[in-house]
């Protein structure tokens, strides 16, 4: 749907308008174009003096293409400022930080990326230095709402123990405009029992050779999700209830790939799924729950059975037909589970207590499942989207509409690109070391955490 308010922000007269009044003004956000590099431009590099990453760090950067600096030029504009904060181990050191931005925000160019690495807290050496990682998610969040009137993000990645070669598929997200709507958010490595990241043979195909099993697929986001997810090589199998069966076959035929026409909440909805999976391709390594529903009431005024439908939609029926692709083992090793929460599943929203219920719910069936599933190389996450122009976004009133724009450090919505490409992110071989994350694609909206 067309942000009339943007269009307007952008032309002469609503500039003038925008700016003396003080009103949000939208920028207008950089998002990555097939072909392209990870990044157009050069990103400056800094780090504590006791940090560990090192030359590992500029390794990894250079190692996808990113050109890299150690010393800041002031006539030189920067489309990424990379802080390896590792080696902070006390509060006093959190100036080391300041020390390196403040200057080097100056020269940060629009659509810029802020990236700041960490170590897990609870990994710390010491009470002090716990303290002081656990700072740098203030930090990032408080810069994301500085740099974000220009476009920019600003983002924290926490790096377990052992997983310092994990990095590169992330820091790529994060630096490139893949990662346009994904700002003050905070990513951990590590947090599960690691699995080597897979080697990549073709960059510009990631995905090539994996099947990837997307619910929702026949429009929005699913259909978004199946096309990213394709372009970067998978082979794609959609499913979407009956009713839908003619726009996902639409979509399957686009990408040849697969079609089950199935209602995800039926009895036998499980075992008919990992059939047909079985069938098409002996297994699958991505599996994306991106089914669901709303039906929105007041609590006072909620029917029993549209609250039991809305959260068997979204957790309920991904948490049997996990269990059944599980069961027959049709997840391959180095698989990739990915649910779909909402930022209603973090902070609440009024009049959405069963959508809000079934999106927290998401989030729990991604701490548990994590946990249990490392030990067989399968990772699984969860994406919270916020303000996403999708189709549903007509049917708001225009108040609500705006507002769900306009609360986020970018001041407007994004779009279902913005999450098939942290989808494919997480499924990417070399986010291995990423397991029981949720992480928001909501342009940080300026409610939740």
């Amino acid at each position: 749907m067309t942000d009339r308010y943007q269009s307007l922000a952008h032309n002469p007269i609503g500039k003038f308008v925008v700016k003396n009044l003080g009103l949000p003004n939208p920028p207008d956000l950089e998002r990555w174009v097939e072909g392209s590099p990870f990044v157009k431009g050069t990103v400056l590099i800094g780090a504590a003096p006791t940090s560990t990453l090192g030359k590992k760090l500029n390794t990894t950067l250079k190692a996808s293409g990113i050109t890299t600096v150690g010393v800041r030029a002031d006539s030189k504009r920067y489309k990424g400022l990379v802080f390896d904060a590792t080696g902070i181990a006390d509060t006093a050191g959190l100036a080391l930080m300041q020390q390196f931005f403040t200057p080097a925000l100056r020269s940060l160019a629009s659509n810029g990326r802020l990236v700041v690495i960490g170590t897990l807290p609870e990994q710390a050496t010491s009470e002090t230095a716990a303290i002081a990682q656990r700072a740098l998610e203030g930090f990032v969040r408080s810069a994301g709402k500085e740099v974000g009137g220009n476009g920019s993000t600003s983002n924290l990645v926490y790096v377990g123990a052992g997983s310092e070669d994990a990095l590169g598929s992330t820091l790529e997200f994060l630096l490139s405009p893949k990662s346009a709507f994904v700002s003050g958010q905070v990513i951990r490595l590590g947090l599960t029992e690691l699995v080597a990241p897979d080697a990549v043979a073709d960059p510009a195909k990631p995905l090539a050779g994996k099947v990837a099993l997307i619910t929702g697929a026949s429009r929005g986001l699913g259909a978004a999700m199946a096309r990213t997810l394709h372009r970067d090589g998978a082979s794609i199998i959609g499913l979407d209830v009956p009713g839908l069966s003619s726009e996902l076959d639409a979509v399957m035929a686009e990408l040849g790939g697969t079609s089950i026409a199935e209602d995800i909440t039926a009895d036998d909805a499980p075992k008919v799924i990992a059939k047909a999976v079985k069938a098409a391709h002996g297994g699958v390594d991505i599996v994306v729950h991106n089914a669901g529903i709303t039906r929105d009431k007041r609590l006072k005024n909620m029917k029993t059975e549209n609250w039991n439908l809305v959260i068997d939609i979204s957790v309920g029926a991904p948490q049997r037909i996990t269990a059944e692709l599980l069961k027959q083992k049709l997840i391959n090793t180095g698989g990739r589970v990915i649910g779909i929460s909402s930022i209603a599943g973090i902070a609440g929203n009024n009049g959405q207590t069963s959508y809000g219920t079934a999106k927290a719910g998401v989030i729990g069936f991604v701490q548990d499942l994590s946990k249990r599933v490392a030990k067989d190389g399968i990772t699984v996450n969860a994406i919270a989207p916020g303000f996403i122009e999708t189709d549903m976004v007509k049917t708001m009133p225009l108040g609500i509409r705006e507002a769900g724009r306009r609360l986020s450090s970018l001041s407007q919505g994004g779009l279902p690109i913005d999450v098939a490409e942290a989808i494919a992110w997480y499924a990417n071989p070399g986010s291995s070391a990423i397991s029981g994350n949720v992480v928001r694609v909501c342009g940080q909206a300026l409610i939740g955490a």
